[in-house]
C-alpha cells in the first residue's frame, strides 16, 4: 500500500502512476472537511492561479517536458490537451472540465482509496514506524501541523515564508564587456561571483525607475513575513537613494577593470549551478510586476540583452532545502520510506509539480519489485530537474526553479549560437531521456 497526502498536481500524478502499474494506493485530501483559502472546489488537481500549463512547442523546455511526462505514463497531460481552451502557443484548460476529469479518473480507479480527511503528523510516524511507504505532495498550502512535522525534520524553524526571489539570468546572455568576475577583496575563487558595475548616473537612474515600478499586490490571504535578508529590493531602495548602494549593491572590496577603480555600486551574480549556466541576481529579491522588472533590471550593467529565464516573485511558498535533505530519488535521507513530491521538493509550476509525482512513482513501483531507483540522465529535462534538487555541492542560496533553458547543460563543445545551441541541447536531452527510459524498463522510444 501507498500512502499519498495531496491531491495536487503531484499527488494525483503519483496515485494514478502507482495504481496503473498494479499498486494499491491510499490518496488522503483534507479539502472537503477542510478548505484552504486559495481553492475554490473540492476537486483533485484544481488549478488556483493560471490555467496554463506552459507551452505546447515540443522545442521548448517545458515541451520537452512535458513529452517526457507522457512516455512516462502521465495523466494530467493528455487530461489537459483533451478539455484544452484557446491560449496561444501555450497548454491553456478549462479549469473545472480538467479538474472533473482528474477527479472522475482517480475516483473510479480500482487501485485508488480517496479519503477526505487531514493527514496528521501522528498517522505520519505510525505508517513510517510500520515500514510504509509515504509521499508528501501537499504544495504551498500544507497543514501547519504537518508544515511543522517537515520543518522539524528538516531542521528548519520555519518551513514556509513569504519570501521574494532573485530573479535567474543565462549565462550566455551577458554582456562581459561590461561584467566582470572578481570576488570581493579577492577572496575564494576568482570567479565565484560576476558583477555588474553602476556608475552614479547609471545608478541614480536605476533607483528611480525601480522605485516608481508597479508591483504585484498581495493575495486576500496573504500577509508578507520576510526574512530580514529577503526584503524586496524596491522597498529598501524606498527608505532612501543611496540605500542599496550602502547595502545589497556596496561596491567595497571590487575593482572596475574598465576604470581600475571601485564602482559606484555594484550588481553581483553567483551561480546557480555547478557548470555556471545560470546566475542568480544576489540579493535582488523582488514583487515587481514582470513588465516592469524587465524594464528596470535590464538597465543594471551588463544586463541590456540578457535572458532572465526566472523572474523575481513573491508568494507563500512550502519547500525544503531539498540538496542537503533529500536523496536524488527524492527520499529523505533521515527517514527512509518518506518521499516529497511536487511544489515542496523546489521546483516551480504545475508541469514541474506534476512530473516529480511521475518521478517518486517510478521509483517506488521499482521498489515494489525489489529495484533500486534509477537517477535520469542529466542532460534530460528530468535530469536538470533533479540536478538543481540534489546538486549541493553550488554554493546558492537554494529556491524553486521552474523547467528552463538554463537548466540543461550547454553541450561541449559550446556552441555560441543560440539557436544552434538550444537545438542540440534539445537533442542531447532527447538521447538521455531516451537512455533513462531504457533503464526503467520503459521500451517507447521517445522521438
Amino acid at each position: 500500500m501507498i500512502t499519498i497526502v495531496g491531491g495536487g498536481m503531484a499527488g494525483s500524478e503519483c496515485a494514478y502512476i502507482c495504481a496503473q502499474a498494479g499498486l494499491k494506493v491510499r490518496l488522503y485530501e483534507m479539502r472537503g472537511p477542510h478548505q484552504t483559502p486559495a481553492h475554490k472546489t473540492d476537486y483533485l488537481a484544481e488549478l488556483v492561479c493560471s490555467n496554463s500549463f506552459k507551452s505546447q512547442d515540443p522545442a521548448t523546455p517545458a515541451g520537452q517536458l512535458k513529452t517526457e511526462m507522457k512516455a512516462l505514463g502521465s495523466l494530467l497531460i493528455p487530461t489537459a490537451e483533451k478539455h484544452s481552451v484557446p491560449g496561444g502557443s501555450a497548454l491553456a484548460v478549462d479549469r473545472d472540465h480538467f479538474a472533473k476529469a482528474i477527479t472522475e479518473t482517480l475516483s473510479d480507479h480500482t487501485n485508488i482509496e480517496i479519503i477526505r480527511e487531514q493527514f496528521t503528523p501522528e498517522m505520519a510516524e505510525q505508517l513510517l514506524g510500520s515500514g510504509g511507504q509515504l509521499v508528501i505532495a501537499t504544495g504551498p498550502l500544507t497543514s501547519e501541523p504537518l508544515g511543522q512535522w517537515l520543518a522539524e525534520l528538516t531542521g528548519q524553524e520555519h518551513l514556509y515564508f513569504y519570501d521574494a526571489v532573485s530573479p535567474t539570468v543565462d549565462a550566455s546572455t551577458l554582456n562581459m564587456d561590461v561584467i566582470f568576475a572578481q570576488s570581493r577583496y579577492d577572496k575564494g575563487e576568482g570567479d565565484d561571483y560576476l558583477n555588474c558595475p553602476f556608475n552614479k548616473e547609471e545608478y541614480d537612474a536605476f533607483i528611480t525607475a525601480l522605485v516608481a515600478a508597479d508591483r504585484v499586490p498581495l493575495k486576500d490571504f496573504e500577509d508578507p513575513k520576510y526574512f530580514e535578508g529577503c526584503k524586496p529590493i524596491e522597498e529598501i531602495a524606498s527608505k532612501g537613494h543611496d540605500s542599496l548602494r550602502f547595502g545589497n549593491f556596496k561596491p567595497v572590496g571590487l575593482r572596475d577593470p574598465r576604470t581600475d577603480r571601485r564602482p559606484w555600486a555594484a550588481l553581483q551574480l553567483r551561480p546557480e549551478n555547478r557548470e555556471k549556466t545560470l546566475y542568480s541576481l544576489v540579493a535582488c529579491q523582488t514583487r515587481m510586476k514582470w513588465g516592469p522588472q524587465l524594464e528596470v533590471l535590464k538597465m543594471v550593467p551588463g544586463l541590456e540583452n540578457a535572458e532572465f529565464v526566472r523572474m523575481g516573485v513573491i508568494h507563500r511558498n512550502t519547500y525544503i532545502e531539498s540538496p542537503k535533505v533529500l536523496t536524488p530519488w527524492l527520499e529523505f535521507k533521515s527517514r527512509p520510506g518518506l518521499f516529497l513530491a511536487g511544489q515542496i521538493t523546489g521546483v516551480e509550476g504545475y508541469v514541474e509539480s506534476a512530473a516529480m509525482g511521475i518521478y517518486v512513482a517510478h521509483t517506488l513501483i521499482r521498489r515494489s519489485q525489489g529495484l533500486e531507483p534509477v537517477v535520469p540522465s542529466r542532460p534530460s529535462a528530468y535530469g536538470s530537474l533533479i540536478s538543481h534538487l540534489s546538486d549541493a555541492e553550488t554554493e546558492r542560496e537554494f529556491a524553486p526553479m521552474n523547467i528552463n533553458w538554463g537548466l540543461f547543460p550547454d553541450p561541449e563543445p559550446f556552441i555560441k549560437n543560440k539557436g544552434e545551441r538550444k537545438i542540440a541541447k534539445l537533442a542531447a536531452a532527447e538521447t538521455a531521456f531516451n537512455s533513462w527510459l531504457a533503464e526503467l524498463g520503459l521500451l517507447t522510444p521517445v522521438s
